[in-house]
């Protein structure tokens, strides 16, 4: 199912490079709080082990939703303007 908003704990991707944080295009993290009646989004990056290296606050055009099951024939994926 396609779904039109980002909620907590769902999984994302960085759609930009954010040097100043050591995080780029393409790092996974996961939304741990929605701020700004869901415009903004508090995102925590781990590595393999589960340790948070990073936390920052992301608005919706830096970021895409990911989904991990597939989506029916009728269905079309969005992307960062979730």
């Amino acid at each position: 199912m396609t779904k039109n908003t980002v909620d907590l704990l769902d999984v994302v991707a960085l759609t930009v490079d954010l040097p100043e944080y050591s995080l780029y295009r393409g790092q996974v993290g996961t939304v741990v709080e929605v701020l700004a009646n869901g415009t903004a989004f508090e995102v925590e990056f781990s590595d393999r082990d589960g340790r948070v290296y990073e936390s920052v606050g992301l608005r919706l055009e830096q970021m895409m939703l990911l989904h991990f099951e597939p989506l029916s024939p009728n269905q079309t994926a969005e992307m960062a303007s979730v």
